[in-house]
């Protein structure tokens, strides 16, 4: 006679559970007995695990079955459907009387930590959506078809354990940092607006820059950066080669105070910006004339050591010029004279990968429609700007 092996036809009996459905579903060790779905069209899957023979975890004595405990959890969506799991976890209790453990229920964290209320994969779900898909929480909450709450409380201590990991800060040879405005109401209720950023800079092997966000810190000053520095520790600072920053004081005191041994590396854009603010403030004609476009021409040389020469005119001439603007830019560039020239001797190293960090940063400040929190401010955007991933073998 026919014997029907289709999902439908084995579903159907009790002495089986159904493979195709354990494949869709896909929790490992775990097993479908049943699907519904909701008048908000959500599913809702029901699983368990076999039968199995269980020691107690502090004795070792065989256990007796003490029933089941369903347990909700919110997984990830299926079909663009919100998915619910109710795992019926199976409880054991101990018959030696001796022993202190009374019942305990099956546990498996790589289905869910006990007393979470997403799935590990729900959880892996929302922060790849966060770092990968610009998602917000929200928005993931309505996916999820739960509260911001849940999402966020699920995905926080994975978010802090990962930024607590020093091993992230492994291999950051070029480091840059900036300033950064985290809100914009008043400091008396949210807490100082500038936070500091720290960016890591470092080339693979084939020269290219994968900026990766390393910390913020609340502050924008010397003393701030200097503190992180040395917080990192001693081998952090010493595997730092190049330090690149903006023409803001207090963050060139803290390198010399902490990166001695780095090449400080004035921001090439910013040195760009301030020639081309002192040509705004004289004719068009007389700056044409008398200098020609050199806050721009010292980086577009063939070769750094034509870019330093032509660099060296420049912090020879400009001091001296008659034009008042121009002497400014060049007094400027002067007292910045190691961390001007620092961009020909270290292949061109700049804070360009920084400011396209806090360009990202600001892209998803928008997404959130704005942050209450510092530390959680601090998570979301670390995770956002790859901050929380591990850094890139060393070559």
């Amino acid at each position: 006679m026919f014997e029907p092996t289709t999902c439908t036809a084995r579903c159907h009996r009790d002495d089986l559970y159904c493979d195709n459905c354990d494949l869709l579903v896909g929790l490992a060790g775990l097993h479908v007995v049943g699907v519904e779905r909701d008048q908000g069209g959500g599913l809702t899957v029901t699983v368990e695990s076999a039968p199995q023979v269980m020691g107690c975890p502090a004795c070792g004595v065989v256990a007796a079955s003490h029933g089941r405990r369903v347990v909700r959890l919110v997984d990830s969506p299926c079909f663009g459907r919100p998915v619910d799991i109710r795992w019926r976890k199976r409880t054991w209790e101990c018959v030696e009387a001796s022993c202190p453990v009374g019942t305990f229920t099956e546990q498996d964290e790589t289905i869910a930590k006990p007393r979470a209320m997403l799935t590990a994969r729900g959880c892996r779900w929302a922060v790849h959506q966060i770092r990968r898909e610009h998602g917000s929480v929200s928005g993931i909450a309505r996916q999820l078809g739960t509260a911001w709450k849940t999402v966020w409380g699920s995905i926080r201590p994975i978010l802090a354990a990962a930024a607590a990991d020093e091993s992230r800060f492994a291999g950051v040879t070029t480091l840059g940092v900036d300033e950064h405005i985290w809100h914009h109401v008043s400091p008396a209720r949210r807490g100082p607006k500038e936070l500091t950023g720290m960016v890591d800079l470092t080339r693979d092997k084939d020269g290219r820059t994968h900026a990766r966000l390393l910390d913020l810190v609340p502050g924008r000053s010397g003393t701030v950066y200097a503190d992180w520095l040395k917080t990192r520790g001693e081998p952090f600072r010493k595997r730092v080669q190049v330090a690149t920053l903006d023409p803001f004081r207090g963050y060139k005191n803290a390198i010399d105070d902490q990166l001695a041994d780095a090449t400080a590396v004035l921001d090439a854009f910013h040195v760009v910006k301030l020639a081309t603010q002192a040509v705004d403030e004289v004719r068009r004609r007389v700056q044409q004339d008398i200098h020609g476009h050199r806050g721009r021409a010292v980086y577009h040389q063939n070769d750094p050591a034509t870019g330093r020469a032509l660099a060296e005119k420049v912090l020879a001439g400009f001091p001296s010029c008659p034009i008042p603007e121009i002497a400014r830019l060049g007094k400027t560039l002067k007292q910045w004279r190691d961390a001007f020239l620092g961009y020909f001797a270290t292949g061109g190293a700049n804070n360009g990968g920084t400011e396209a960090i806090n360009g990202l940063i600001e892209l998803h400040r928008r997404i959130a429609r704005g942050f209450r929190n510092p530390e959680n401010y601090r998570l979301r955007m670390l995770l956002i700007a790859g901050g929380l991933d591990q850094p890139p073998p060393q070559v």
